[in-house]
């Protein structure tokens, strides 16, 4: 499989995921600014999600743009991360209507927990099928952000198991989204090479042609 096809696939996945997402937002019970405000938790809910959701997305496709060959642990591994990610639309619904209550923000950082640490390995096996050497290897260095979001996603989960309240807990979940809206340019520079040689090949083709 090309990682071509691979990052398609993924690519679907998540825009369903996101379709799901909306489609659980229900309309206010009455046509009220009133009404409007009870769903606030909801939106704010799907806003967050969203976020996520497409920090994934631009990750990944720096991610896959990487990948020389595909193989069985890197498909699996993307397997996994996708999983995760497809209970993101469940955890979001149940967390924005008992957002105040635990198990939904605990399980709300769950998703989030297991999605990073799926996202790390799928890293892993790309850099073990490529070599420590490979251009993710050098691009990611230690990856102390990664590892930190996932760290982070821990603490959340803890705070709102011992808290009274899941307001810091989701305090977290927020800091966490904010930390990966500011660009993270690593990849940038490796990919750059790669997508400007590709383009070069598609030129010189077409003069063939």
């Amino acid at each position: 499989m090309s990682p071509g096809r691979m990052e398609a696939f993924s690519d679907g996945v998540l825009a369903i995921i996101i379709t799901i997402m909306v489609l659980e937002l229900h309309l206010p019970a009455e046509p009220t600014f009133h009404s409007l405000l009870h769903t606030t938790p909801a939106l704010l809910a799907y806003v967050l999600s969203y976020v996520f959701v497409g920090i994934y997305w631009v990750n990944h496709h720096h991610l896959v743009k990487t990948v020389e060959h595909v193989t069985a642990l890197i498909l699996w591994s993307n397997l996994i991360l996708l999983f995760w990610l497809s209970l993101l639309p469940f955890a979001t619904r149940w967390m924005a209507l008992e957002h105040s209550a635990k198990a939904p923000v605990v399980a709300y950082g769950v998703v989030l927990f297991f999605a990073g640490a799926a996202y790390f390995l799928l890293q892993r096996m790309i850099i073990r099928s490529q070599g420590p050497d490979s251009k993710l290897a050098v691009a990611i260095g230690r990856d102390v952000k990664g590892n930190l979001s996932v760290v982070l996603f821990l603490v959340g989960i803890v705070l709102a198991l011992v808290l009274p309240s899941t307001w810091a807990a989701l305090a977290v979940y927020l800091a966490v989204a904010v930390m990966w809206l500011i660009p993270d340019r690593r990849l940038e520079p490796v990919i750059g090479g790669g997508t400007a040689t590709a383009r070069a090949d598609e030129e010189a083709l077409d003069e063939d042609v």
